[in-house]
């Protein structure tokens, strides 16, 4: 009997506290290169027109699954528009980041961030000469 309510516990932790609850959002955060969880490790919102990667993390504090998307605009104008689906077992960190070899024009940006094709917070950021 004992076996039997340990299995019953067991299965019953991993149907409700498993990757199949609803992802959240804790946190986004903006900067110029990332820590090796892909949390962002220099934090900014302004950046040089010589900078050619800007990154992204988007913070989940739990397991979840879903699909997390972003949308990097320059001048009112769509740059990119990733997405992933993403499926956690923990509190976890997704990379976004975009690349111009180039360097990126001066001027405002600004990045949003969907959760399951919903709004879930934005980051305005600046490139300068």
């Amino acid at each position: 009997m004992a076996r039997r309510s340990a299995l019953f516990v067991l299965l019953a932790c991993a149907v409700s506290c498993g990757p199949d609850e609803p992802l959240r959002i804790d946190t986004i955060q903006l900067g110029r290169s990332l820590n090796p969880d892909n949390s962002v490790g220099n934090h900014t919102t302004q950046f040089k027109s010589d900078d050619t990667t800007i990154y992204l993390s988007v913070l989940t504090p739990a397991a979840g699954a879903g699909k997390i998307g972003v949308r990097w605009t320059y001048a009112g104008r769509v740059v990119s528009e990733p997405t992933r689906d993403v499926t956690y077992n923990g509190p976890a960190a997704t990379e976004f980041h975009i690349v111009n070899s180039g360097g990126f024009p001066p001027g405002d940006y600004k990045v949003e961030v969907f959760l399951n094709g919903a709004p879930a917070g934005d980051r305005s950021f600046r490139v300068e000469k």
